[in-house]
């Protein structure tokens, strides 16, 4: 069983490159889902606009990452019009996608992890029932933070937060998912926009 790490940038480009890391993140997920992979998410950052990021971290587990991955390592070119600037002429965006090895485990002792509990929230910040089961971990070390609402079990719940808490310490403390790093990820001139991975031709959704 392989696993990776792979990093989404829209290497400080516009709103509309940050939504297609977006869009992208869920392609790659939708489709590792499809192959049977194991897919979450790490972490993200955020861009300005509602359903924009700046860049975010998928952690990926299966067999044969490499020929799943190859389609999309590099730089991926999105033709569509911007759906923030009706008159801008410009339809070309680009993110890149770059994928690094799941670095050997830390120091890692669960006495250094807070666990905290509360209710699972759905839509419109409805309770989705009564009970908190829903479980927060922060790595007191980091403050690295996760919070898992899956399931209805506060046990499951406590499983799958220590499970994806361990992923992202782990890529803590190997310094690829630090400040630093993401910084010269998200460097303008990284991106290859002459020599793209991927072209996709699709509405840039709001």
């Amino acid at each position: 069983m392989e696993e990776k790490i792979i990093h989404i940038t829209s290497g400080r480009g516009p709103a509309e490159c940050c939504r297609v890391v977006a869009m992208v993140q869920q392609m790659i997920m939708q489709e590792a889902g499809k192959e049977g992979l194991n897919i979450t998410v790490l972490d993200s950052c955020k861009g300005d606009i509602n359903r924009t990021l700046q860049s975010t971290s998928l952690h990926i587990k299966g067999k044969q990452l490499n020929a799943f991955l190859a389609g999309w390592r590099g730089s991926v070119q999105w033709i569509a019009r911007s759906p923030y600037r009706k008159l801008h002429k410009r339809k070309n965006w680009f993110v890149g996608v770059e994928v690094f090895d799941v670095p050997a485990a830390g120091s890692w002792d669960l006495a250094e992890v807070r666990f905290e509990t509360c209710r699972a929230s759905g839509p419109g910040g409805q309770n989705v029932n009564k009970v908190e089961t829903a479980v927060r971990g922060t790595h007191l070390p980091s403050g690295i933070q996760v919070l898992a609402m899956d399931t209805r079990s506060q046990l499951q719940n406590r499983k799958l937060c220590i499970e994806r808490l361990q992923e992202k310490v782990r890529a803590w403390h190997s310094g690829q998912l630090t400040p630093i790093e993401q910084s010269q990820w998200q460097e303008h001139n990284s991106l290859e926009r002459g020599n793209p991975v991927k072209v996709i031709r699709k509405v840039l959704s709001l």
